[in-house]
């Protein structure tokens, strides 16, 4: 085993359970459906200005350790997650689904691919680096302050040296399962909470219409404009009775 392999090992297949064959093409996942590597992706033209807001916030806000990036290959830049303890795929990817509302929810989201997938058996990206046989290019791991370089060109003509590859790994850590969980549990209790949906009108008379056009430019919230109005007994009955069916 070289040292690229080593680190390889280190940080995202130790521990797993492979069957022969995807021994020998190194997967992400295993016959269990678990990994130890969770990699975000963002396709092109978004290129490393959005995935650099990625890669300075789970440092800066969430307090884990700085991931790997890489090129793709193809078309997209990478962040690569190592993670100490092998963890169920939708585990994984409810993470990378956080991640994503958190610091990419601007960004279109066919541009954001996220692995593993949930589905059985989850897919995952492929391991890096690699030749790429539908490009020719080369995937491959990138230094923090090269990456910006790589938003036009997510790849590598030649194969990067494996001393190169094997350094660049070295310098990563893991995130540890309580940093994990804490990470977790704080994106979602951050989350902001989707609007409440206003009440459907469609084929409702006019007077219901209209109070809740009303209740658009009167109050921001017009479940509680159609409450009042329904319950001021100044309203006339036929707006309080619109009103009503409104609501329910």
């Amino acid at each position: 085993m070289n040292r690229l392999q080593t680190e390889l090992n280190r940080l995202y297949l130790g521990g797993l359970v492979f069957a022969q064959a995807d021994a020998q093409d190194l997967s992400l996942a295993d016959t269990r459906g678990r990994v130890r590597a969770l990699v975000l992706e963002v396709a092109q033209p978004t290129g490393w200005d959005a995935l650099s807001e990625v890669w300075h916030g789970v440092q800066t806000e969430l307090e884990l350790p700085a991931p790997g990036i890489a090129v793709s290959g193809r078309d997209g830049l990478q962040l690569w997650f190592s993670i100490e303890t092998a963890i169920p795929a939708s585990q994984a990817h409810a993470f990378l689904e956080e991640l994503r509302l958190r610091f990419l929810a601007h960004v279109p989201a066919a541009r954001v691919r996220l692995w593993p997938t949930p589905a059985q058996p989850p897919q995952h990206a492929a391991l890096v680096p690699a030749l790429q046989p539908d490009t020719g290019h080369w995937s491959a791991f990138v230094a923090p302050d090269l990456a910006a370089i790589f938003s036009d060109t997510p790849w590598l003509d030649v194969e990067p040296g494996e001393e190169g590859q094997a350094a660049l790994l070295r310098a990563l850590q893991t995130i540890q399962p309580a940093a994990f969980d804490a990470a977790l549990a704080g994106m979602r209790a951050t989350a902001p909470e989707a609007p409440a949906p206003v009440p459907s009108l469609a084929g409702a008379p006019a007077p219901a219409r209209e109070a809740v056009a009303l209740a658009h430019g009167a109050t921001d919230d017009p479940r509680q404009f159609l409450l009042r109005v329904m319950n001021d007994e100044s309203v006339a009955l036929a707006l309080r009775i619109e009103a009503a069916k409104a609501l329910l």
